[in-house]
């Protein structure tokens, strides 16, 4: 089943446990993936992409089940 709920910086932080600035420094510097949608102006990333990419990130080595 996929998740196909739009997260704007504030729900990617919420998973992450970082800060909304946070996030947008990762998109800023090319570290997030690009997003799915942009709707007036504002970037929005489906919830499976974001789980994808975090699983993936080279920080998360040796760590699993912090993004679920």
């Amino acid at each position: 089943m996929t998740d196909r709920r739009l997260w704007s910086y504030r729900e990617i932080a919420a998973h992450l446990q970082v800060q909304p600035d946070t996030v947008r420094a990762y998109r800023k510097h090319g570290l997030l993936p690009e997003p799915d949608l942009v709707e007036g102006g504002r970037p929005y990333w489906f919830a499976d992409t974001v789980r994808t990419w975090a699983a993936r990130r080279l920080g998360n080595r040796g760590r699993r089940g912090w993004w679920e």
